[in-house]
């Protein structure tokens, strides 16, 4: 693990250690969590992106067959 130096608002470092203090653990280590959800749910993302832009594109409607008029759409 590597050791990195941040610099926070003297108000948002009060809540933190307030924060980390009732949750048991320490504002290196909230931080550190919250930093690695970031990445993993970013990771993911992109992974969920690179799948959905591999897929052949589906038509909507035939070739030979113009879109419905949006009034047939919505008659009701």
């Amino acid at each position: 693990m590597k050791n990195v130096t941040i610099t926070l608002d003297e108000e948002v470092l009060r809540w933190a250690k307030v924060w980390a203090a009732r949750h048991d653990t320490s504002v290196s280590r909230m931080l550190g969590e919250e930093l690695r959800r970031k990445m993993l749910s970013e990771k993911q993302y992109e992974r969920a992106r690179r799948r959905f832009m591999a897929r052949q594109p589906v038509p909507l409607k035939p070739a030979d067959r113009p879109y419905p008029s949006r009034d047939s759409l919505y008659e009701r």
